[in-house]
């Protein structure tokens, strides 16, 4: 009995430290020959560790996907308390990050390769850098009609109106570049 019960401290310890301090996840203890309520903590102490090992990889491998651009991917681990708050907070983001990711590249497609001014991204629930990001592409893509829309004029009073095209003689050389 007392070196089942060493065997099962010795074991917990190692579980404890090894995830617990070390960060090293997937141990699981091992104590021979326990019944009753020595096998119960054991195997508790093991669904803890497996059940760790679980939610943190998985948190892992979604911010690690995330980092290189793969938005494909959710924390789905069962989880409860605080770990579930945080499942909810990264599962909003990538959603954040996927609505921005596509409204944006939907408006640089729009006016920057299809010539389709006017476009816009419409992003929800979005704030601080994000927010400033899709405000600065909108500025930019109105910026941009509104430029092209100045040209398409020029373009049109230098065909219909005559002294429009004298108009660059009449300027300072400086201005005259602006209109040609």
């Amino acid at each position: 009995m007392v070196d089942q019960l060493r065997q099962f401290a010795q074991e917990v310890t190692k579980i404890a430290k090894e995830v617990g301090t070390d960060g090293v996840l997937g141990g699981q203890a091992t104590v021979h020959d326990v019944q009753g309520v020595w096998k119960d903590l054991t195997e508790s102490v093991n669904q803890m560790a497996m059940n760790l090992t679980t939610q943190v990889r998985e948190i892992a491998e979604v911010t690690t996907a995330v980092a290189v651009g793969d938005l494909t991917k959710k924390v789905t681990a069962n989880v409860k308390g605080e770990i579930a708050d945080l499942k909810d907070t990264i599962n909003g983001m990538v959603d954040r990050l996927n609505q921005f990711a596509f409204q944006v590249s939907k408006v640089a497609q729009e006016v920057g390769v299809d010539g389709t001014l006017g476009g816009q991204a419409v992003v929800v629930n979005i704030e601080g850098k994000w927010k400033d990001l899709t405000n600065n592409v909108n500025t930019m893509a109105h910026n941009l009609t509104l430029q092209v829309g100045d040209f398409d004029f020029i373009d049109e009073c230098s065909t219909t109106d005559p002294l429009f095209r004298y108009a660059p003689f009449l300027m300072s050389p400086k201005q005259s570049l602006v209109v040609i």
